[in-house]
Protein backbone atom coordinates (compact mmCIF):
# COMPACT_ATOMS: atom_id res chain seq x y z
CA UNK A 1 0.00 0.00 0.00
CA UNK A 2 1.70 3.51 -0.89
CA UNK A 3 3.21 5.30 1.74
CA UNK A 4 3.21 2.38 4.29
CA UNK A 5 5.56 0.71 5.32
CA UNK A 6 6.50 -2.23 8.33
CA UNK A 7 9.08 -0.87 10.85
CA UNK A 8 10.76 -3.66 12.94
CA UNK A 9 14.53 -2.83 13.14
CA UNK A 10 16.84 -0.08 13.46
CA UNK A 11 19.67 1.33 15.04
CA UNK A 12 18.83 5.02 15.84
CA UNK A 13 19.25 4.97 19.78
CA UNK A 14 19.78 8.86 20.89
CA UNK A 15 16.14 11.12 22.09
CA UNK A 16 15.73 13.90 19.18
CA UNK A 17 14.56 17.22 21.38
CA UNK A 18 13.29 20.39 20.01
CA UNK A 19 10.78 19.47 17.55
CA UNK A 20 7.66 21.39 19.58
CA UNK A 21 9.88 24.41 19.98
CA UNK A 22 10.22 25.06 15.71
CA UNK A 23 6.75 24.81 15.39
CA UNK A 24 4.78 26.87 18.45
CA UNK A 25 3.33 29.39 16.12
CA UNK A 26 2.14 26.55 13.99
CA UNK A 27 -0.23 26.23 17.01
CA UNK A 28 -1.37 29.62 17.32
CA UNK A 29 -4.75 28.97 16.14
CA UNK A 30 -4.71 25.24 15.85
CA UNK A 31 -9.01 25.21 17.16
CA UNK A 32 -10.02 26.84 14.00
CA UNK A 33 -8.96 22.94 12.04
CA UNK A 34 -11.23 20.06 12.17
CA UNK A 35 -14.41 21.43 13.58
CA UNK A 36 -16.96 21.19 10.65
CA UNK A 37 -20.65 20.69 11.00
CA UNK A 38 -22.98 17.54 10.77
CA UNK A 39 -22.59 16.07 7.36
CA UNK A 40 -21.52 12.32 7.53
CA UNK A 41 -24.11 10.28 9.98
CA UNK A 42 -24.24 6.59 10.10
CA UNK A 43 -26.35 5.30 7.43
CA UNK A 44 -27.96 2.67 9.91
CA UNK A 45 -28.85 4.62 12.85
CA UNK A 46 -31.11 1.89 14.09
CA UNK A 47 -27.97 0.34 15.00
CA UNK A 48 -26.04 3.08 16.60
CA UNK A 49 -27.12 3.04 20.39
CA UNK A 50 -27.06 6.21 22.99
CA UNK A 51 -26.33 5.37 26.42
CA UNK A 52 -25.14 7.44 29.12
CA UNK A 53 -22.44 5.30 31.63
CA UNK A 54 -21.91 7.06 34.98
CA UNK A 55 -18.42 7.97 35.55
CA UNK A 56 -17.99 8.25 39.63
CA UNK A 57 -14.48 10.07 38.99
CA UNK A 58 -16.55 12.86 36.95
CA UNK A 59 -19.29 13.04 39.74
CA UNK A 60 -21.92 12.98 36.18
CA UNK A 61 -22.91 10.73 33.35
CA UNK A 62 -21.34 10.17 30.31
CA UNK A 63 -22.95 9.83 27.12
CA UNK A 64 -21.52 7.49 24.79
CA UNK A 65 -22.43 6.69 21.24
CA UNK A 66 -21.81 2.93 20.53
CA UNK A 67 -22.62 0.21 17.67
CA UNK A 68 -23.20 -3.28 18.44
CA UNK A 69 -21.06 -6.15 16.79
CA UNK A 70 -22.70 -8.15 13.96
CA UNK A 71 -23.66 -11.04 15.54
CA UNK A 72 -24.09 -8.92 18.94
CA UNK A 73 -22.50 -7.43 21.34
CA UNK A 74 -21.92 -10.12 23.99
CA UNK A 75 -18.36 -11.98 23.72
CA UNK A 76 -17.71 -9.48 20.65
CA UNK A 77 -14.13 -7.09 20.68
CA UNK A 78 -14.67 -4.03 21.25
CA UNK A 79 -12.97 -0.56 19.07
CA UNK A 80 -13.17 2.20 21.05
CA UNK A 81 -12.29 5.72 19.09
CA UNK A 82 -11.25 9.18 20.74
CA UNK A 83 -12.05 12.61 19.51
CA UNK A 84 -9.77 15.49 18.94
CA UNK A 85 -9.13 18.70 20.80
CA UNK A 86 -13.08 20.53 20.05
CA UNK A 87 -14.96 17.66 21.07
CA UNK A 88 -18.28 18.50 21.58
CA UNK A 89 -20.90 17.59 24.36
CA UNK A 90 -23.65 16.30 21.56
CA UNK A 91 -22.36 13.81 19.42
CA UNK A 92 -18.59 12.65 18.86
CA UNK A 93 -16.74 13.79 15.55
CA UNK A 94 -16.33 10.17 14.43
CA UNK A 95 -19.90 10.57 13.62
CA UNK A 96 -20.55 13.97 12.66
CA UNK A 97 -17.52 13.57 10.12
CA UNK A 98 -17.01 10.15 9.07
CA UNK A 99 -19.15 7.06 8.53
CA UNK A 100 -17.04 5.30 11.39
CA UNK A 101 -19.60 2.51 12.51
CA UNK A 102 -20.94 2.00 8.69
CA UNK A 103 -17.15 0.64 7.96
CA UNK A 104 -17.92 -1.99 10.39
CA UNK A 105 -21.49 -2.48 9.64
CA UNK A 106 -20.88 -6.33 9.00
CA UNK A 107 -18.15 -7.00 11.13
CA UNK A 108 -17.54 -8.65 14.64
CA UNK A 109 -16.40 -6.12 16.85
CA UNK A 110 -18.44 -3.04 18.18
CA UNK A 111 -17.79 0.51 17.77
CA UNK A 112 -17.56 2.87 20.87
CA UNK A 113 -17.33 6.63 20.90
CA UNK A 114 -17.56 8.17 24.04
CA UNK A 115 -19.07 12.42 23.77
CA UNK A 116 -17.63 15.48 25.52
CA UNK A 117 -13.79 16.06 26.89
CA UNK A 118 -13.18 19.36 24.95
CA UNK A 119 -9.31 20.15 25.10
CA UNK A 120 -9.02 17.37 27.87
CA UNK A 121 -6.31 14.76 25.70
CA UNK A 122 -8.68 12.47 27.60
CA UNK A 123 -6.32 12.94 30.82
CA UNK A 124 -7.33 13.04 34.72
CA UNK A 125 -6.68 16.60 35.55
CA UNK A 126 -5.25 17.67 38.76
CA UNK A 127 -8.03 20.51 39.40
CA UNK A 128 -10.54 22.78 36.97
CA UNK A 129 -9.61 25.11 34.47
CA UNK A 130 -9.95 28.37 36.38
CA UNK A 131 -9.74 30.15 32.97
CA UNK A 132 -13.06 29.13 32.06
CA UNK A 133 -15.09 28.27 35.37
CA UNK A 134 -14.95 24.87 34.62
CA UNK A 135 -17.56 23.08 36.92
CA UNK A 136 -15.90 19.77 37.99
CA UNK A 137 -12.40 18.54 37.14
CA UNK A 138 -11.79 16.08 34.06
CA UNK A 139 -11.05 12.60 34.91
CA UNK A 140 -11.20 10.97 30.99
CA UNK A 141 -8.17 8.66 32.01
CA UNK A 142 -10.05 6.90 34.67
CA UNK A 143 -13.39 6.85 32.41
CA UNK A 144 -11.61 5.58 29.49
CA UNK A 145 -9.37 2.93 31.32
CA UNK A 146 -12.20 1.80 34.01
CA UNK A 147 -15.19 3.19 34.04
CA UNK A 148 -16.76 2.74 30.12
CA UNK A 149 -14.69 -0.61 29.32
CA UNK A 150 -15.76 -1.93 32.31
CA UNK A 151 -19.51 -0.92 31.66
CA UNK A 152 -19.15 -2.39 27.90
CA UNK A 153 -17.74 -5.61 29.79
CA UNK A 154 -19.46 -5.77 32.49
CA UNK A 155 -22.64 -4.33 31.68
CA UNK A 156 -23.33 -5.16 28.12
CA UNK A 157 -20.77 -8.25 28.09
CA UNK A 158 -18.38 -7.24 25.74
CA UNK A 159 -15.64 -9.43 25.26
CA UNK A 160 -12.27 -8.62 27.98
CA UNK A 161 -9.23 -8.90 26.21
CA UNK A 162 -8.10 -8.53 22.43
CA UNK A 163 -10.06 -4.72 22.26
CA UNK A 164 -8.85 -1.91 19.70
CA UNK A 165 -8.15 1.79 20.71
CA UNK A 166 -7.80 4.74 18.22
CA UNK A 167 -7.42 8.18 18.53
CA UNK A 168 -6.85 11.57 16.24
CA UNK A 169 -4.81 14.88 17.11
CA UNK A 170 -5.32 15.32 20.85
CA UNK A 171 -6.15 11.91 21.81
CA UNK A 172 -3.44 9.99 19.22
CA UNK A 173 -1.34 10.23 22.51
CA UNK A 174 -3.84 8.98 24.76
CA UNK A 175 -4.77 5.87 22.87
CA UNK A 176 -1.34 4.78 22.76
CA UNK A 177 -1.14 5.29 26.51
CA UNK A 178 -4.71 3.32 27.18
CA UNK A 179 -2.97 0.59 25.34
CA UNK A 180 -0.03 0.04 26.86
CA UNK A 181 -0.85 0.43 30.39
CA UNK A 182 -3.80 -2.16 29.59
CA UNK A 183 -2.16 -4.73 27.30
CA UNK A 184 -4.55 -7.46 28.97
CA UNK A 185 -7.04 -5.60 27.40
CA UNK A 186 -6.11 -3.75 24.66
CA UNK A 187 -4.25 -6.05 21.35
CA UNK A 188 -4.19 -2.68 18.76
CA UNK A 189 -3.85 0.85 19.77
CA UNK A 190 -3.78 3.40 16.70
CA UNK A 191 -2.69 7.27 16.32
CA UNK A 192 -3.44 9.22 13.73
CA UNK A 193 -2.24 12.83 13.56
CA UNK A 194 -1.44 12.65 16.88
CA UNK A 195 1.48 14.72 18.77
CA UNK A 196 3.89 11.77 20.29
CA UNK A 197 6.14 13.49 21.84
CA UNK A 198 4.47 15.55 24.56
CA UNK A 199 7.40 15.88 27.07
CA UNK A 200 10.03 17.95 24.55
CA UNK A 201 10.82 21.60 24.78
CA UNK A 202 7.86 23.96 23.15
CA UNK A 203 5.20 21.03 22.96
CA UNK A 204 3.75 22.31 26.28
CA UNK A 205 3.60 25.54 25.14
CA UNK A 206 1.87 24.18 21.98
CA UNK A 207 -0.88 22.74 23.91
CA UNK A 208 -1.15 25.74 25.98
CA UNK A 209 -2.15 28.42 22.93
CA UNK A 210 -4.13 25.73 21.44
CA UNK A 211 -6.60 24.83 24.72
CA UNK A 212 -6.88 28.58 25.39
CA UNK A 213 -8.45 28.92 21.76
CA UNK A 214 -10.64 25.69 22.48
CA UNK A 215 -12.69 26.49 25.41
CA UNK A 216 -10.35 28.44 27.31
CA UNK A 217 -8.48 25.63 29.00
CA UNK A 218 -5.62 26.52 31.44
CA UNK A 219 -3.09 23.35 30.36
CA UNK A 220 -1.33 23.86 33.83
CA UNK A 221 -4.59 21.98 35.27
CA UNK A 222 -4.20 19.19 33.51
CA UNK A 223 -0.67 17.99 33.90
CA UNK A 224 0.94 20.70 36.18
CA UNK A 225 3.80 22.85 34.87
CA UNK A 226 5.94 21.93 31.55
CA UNK A 227 8.41 19.95 34.00
CA UNK A 228 5.84 18.41 36.07
CA UNK A 229 5.93 14.33 35.88
CA UNK A 230 2.58 13.91 34.29
CA UNK A 231 3.91 15.29 30.84
CA UNK A 232 6.84 12.81 30.70
CA UNK A 233 4.71 9.95 32.49
CA UNK A 234 2.17 10.31 29.18
CA UNK A 235 4.75 11.38 26.58
CA UNK A 236 4.46 7.91 24.17
CA UNK A 237 7.99 8.56 23.02
CA UNK A 238 9.00 7.78 27.26
CA UNK A 239 6.48 4.99 27.26
CA UNK A 240 7.48 3.54 23.76
CA UNK A 241 8.73 0.18 25.14
CA UNK A 242 5.33 -0.77 26.81
CA UNK A 243 4.41 -0.83 23.59
CA UNK A 244 6.03 -4.29 22.49
CA UNK A 245 3.27 -6.88 22.10
CA UNK A 246 0.69 -4.37 20.18
CA UNK A 247 -0.35 -4.19 16.75
CA UNK A 248 0.55 -1.16 16.11
CA UNK A 249 -1.12 1.83 13.51
CA UNK A 250 0.66 4.98 13.62
CA UNK A 251 -0.09 8.03 10.78
CA UNK A 252 0.30 11.72 10.20
CA UNK A 253 -0.48 13.71 6.36
CA UNK A 254 2.26 14.78 4.46
CA UNK A 255 1.16 18.05 5.25
CA UNK A 256 0.18 18.65 1.58
CA UNK A 257 -3.63 19.07 0.44
CA UNK A 258 -4.74 16.23 -1.42
CA UNK A 259 -7.81 17.45 -3.81
CA UNK A 260 -8.18 13.59 -4.46
CA UNK A 261 -9.78 13.49 -0.93
CA UNK A 262 -11.63 16.67 -0.34
CA UNK A 263 -9.12 19.16 0.31
CA UNK A 264 -10.60 21.83 -2.11
CA UNK A 265 -10.79 25.22 -0.39
CA UNK A 266 -13.45 27.30 -2.13
CA UNK A 267 -14.18 29.98 0.27
CA UNK A 268 -11.80 32.33 2.40
CA UNK A 269 -12.76 30.43 5.32
CA UNK A 270 -12.05 27.19 3.71
CA UNK A 271 -8.09 28.60 2.49
CA UNK A 272 -7.56 29.78 6.23
CA UNK A 273 -8.60 25.93 7.52
CA UNK A 274 -6.52 24.29 4.68
CA UNK A 275 -3.62 26.69 5.88
CA UNK A 276 -3.61 25.75 9.24
CA UNK A 277 -4.54 22.37 8.78
CA UNK A 278 -0.48 22.32 6.73
CA UNK A 279 0.98 23.65 10.03
CA UNK A 280 -0.86 21.27 12.18
CA UNK A 281 0.31 17.86 10.39
CA UNK A 282 3.77 19.17 9.88
CA UNK A 283 3.96 19.25 13.60
CA UNK A 284 2.45 15.46 13.90
CA UNK A 285 4.50 14.66 10.79
CA UNK A 286 7.52 15.71 12.43
CA UNK A 287 6.86 13.56 16.05
CA UNK A 288 5.84 10.58 14.19
CA UNK A 289 8.80 10.32 11.83
CA UNK A 290 11.06 10.78 15.60
CA UNK A 291 8.40 8.22 17.03
CA UNK A 292 8.94 5.95 13.74
CA UNK A 293 12.88 6.43 14.90
CA UNK A 294 11.91 6.18 18.55
CA UNK A 295 10.95 2.35 17.71
CA UNK A 296 13.13 1.43 15.00
CA UNK A 297 15.84 1.79 18.37
CA UNK A 298 13.80 -0.54 20.40
CA UNK A 299 12.61 -3.22 17.69
CA UNK A 300 8.89 -2.59 18.27
CA UNK A 301 7.57 -3.02 14.71
CA UNK A 302 4.77 -0.69 13.93
CA UNK A 303 2.41 0.12 10.56
CA UNK A 304 3.50 3.70 9.56
CA UNK A 305 1.50 5.46 7.21
CA UNK A 306 2.45 8.92 5.72
CA UNK A 307 -0.25 9.94 3.17
CA UNK A 308 -0.54 12.82 1.00
CA UNK A 309 -3.09 15.13 3.47
CA UNK A 310 -3.31 17.83 6.42
CA UNK A 311 -4.87 17.97 9.51
CA UNK A 312 -8.37 17.23 8.86
CA UNK A 313 -10.91 14.58 9.02
CA UNK A 314 -10.74 13.59 5.03
CA UNK A 315 -7.37 12.47 5.98
CA UNK A 316 -8.32 10.29 9.41
CA UNK A 317 -11.69 8.74 7.51
CA UNK A 318 -9.48 7.30 5.02
CA UNK A 319 -6.94 6.44 7.52
CA UNK A 320 -9.38 4.63 9.14
CA UNK A 321 -10.07 3.05 6.48
CA UNK A 322 -6.52 2.00 5.77
CA UNK A 323 -6.36 0.46 9.36
CA UNK A 324 -9.42 -1.36 9.13
CA UNK A 325 -8.30 -4.65 8.54
CA UNK A 326 -5.18 -4.56 10.88
CA UNK A 327 -8.07 -3.79 13.55
CA UNK A 328 -9.71 -6.63 12.77
CA UNK A 329 -6.85 -9.05 12.18
CA UNK A 330 -5.60 -7.70 16.06
CA UNK A 331 -8.91 -8.02 17.56
CA UNK A 332 -9.81 -11.79 16.37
Amino acid sequence: MAGMNQRSTGVIRRRLTGVGAAVVSMLMMIGLVGTGTAGAWSANPERVHTDWVRSDAMHRDIKVQWKEANGGVAGAPTLYLLDGLRARDDFNGWDIMTNAFDKFHNDRINVVTPVGGESSFYADWISPSNFNGQEGVYKWETFMMHELPNWMEGVKGARPDRNAIMGLSMSGSAALYFAAKQKFRYSFAGSLSGYLNLSTPGMPMSIRIAMLDAGLFNVDAMWGPPWAQGWVDHDPFVFAPELRGLSLYISAGSATPDPSNGDNPVSLQDHWNNGMGIGLEALSLATAKVFELRLDSLNIPATFSFPIGVHNWNNWNRELDKAKGQILDATR
